[in-house]
């Protein structure tokens, strides 16, 4: 007997999407037949009446299966014509081991870097530092800690990192971030937690940017630590490893040339 809950429906696209590794966004949107206006805005009335309260976002209908992909609340999901039936999953395309679900999310939420306040991040510096990297970081995040050995082999990068404690799995990390943030040398503080979990010698009562820090993460929807925002706008949620940060940089300044190219 399928579930009629509109919160377990959420939840079960919610396990789906943790489990997804983030891969190259292919061009299959771009062949995609269109589809009429009308057939967009019936199908989405359909899906609004079907599930009261929800967002429905970018509608396309998809090269395979007569399926329809739908942005819906901050998952895609798949539907027919009439909404009668809703897949909730992963595609994968086969010839390349592709995630495309995985990476039209990608597309549809990137982040316009430039409306980022970096004055609530602070910044490291290395090498020439000519790449950009956000990175959205809980202190007490076993995944963080892995991350940053991870970014001891990446060079010719800045970060701006913002503090993102998750207060109902980790309920220290915000008075850590805190501390963190009151010292007079925020890079040396954080580098010296994560190697020996000490922190600096204050009480974290200094003007920080936490409380706004957790507003902004949830307006950009990110609910997991770490996640990492390139140059591109793309969102890469977890501890991966160096070699595949490199490649995000790749993909990144690809993105980031053809736009510029296209303007």
């Amino acid at each position: 007997m399928l579930p009629h809950s509109y919160m377990f429906w959420r939840r079960a696209a919610a396990v789906a999407a943790l489990t997804c590794a983030a891969l190259a966004p292919p061009a299959f949107a771009q062949t995609a037949p269109p589809a009429a206006s009308g057939e967009i805005a019936a199908l989405k009335k359909q899906i609004e009446q079907k599930f009261p309260g929800a967002r429905v976002g970018a509608i396309a209908r998809t090269t395979y299966f007569g399926l329809y992909e739908v942005q819906f609340d901050d998952q895609l999901v798949y539907t027919d014509a009439k909404a009668t039936y809703i897949f909730v999953g992963n595609i994968y395309e086969t010839a390349t081991k592709k995630n495309l679900t995985e990476a039209k999310l990608r597309q549809l939420n990137r982040v316009p870097l430039e409306t980022l306040p970096y004055q609530l991040a602070f910044k490291r510096v290395k090498g020439n530092g000519e790449r950009k990297l956000i990175v959205f970081s809980d202190a007490d995040c076993p995944f963080c800690a892995r991350l940053e050995q991870e970014l001891k082999k990446v060079d010719n990068v800045t970060i701006y990192t913002f503090l993102f404690p998750i207060d109902q799995l980790h309920p220290d990390a915000a008075r850590k971030s805190k501390i963190i943030w009151c010292s007079a040398d925020k890079v040396k503080a954080w580098d010296e937690f994560f190697a020996s979990g000490k922190l600096p010698d204050n009480k974290g009562e200094c003007e920080n940017p936490v409380a706004a820090t957790q507003t902004l993460g949830a307006g950009l929807k990110i609910s997991a630590t770490p996640t990492l925002i390139f140059a591109d706008g793309s969102v890469v949620p977890g501890a991966i490893p160096a070699t595949q940060i490199e490649t995000e940089f790749s993909q990144a300044d690809a993105e980031v040339r053809k736009a510029g190219t296209a303007k």
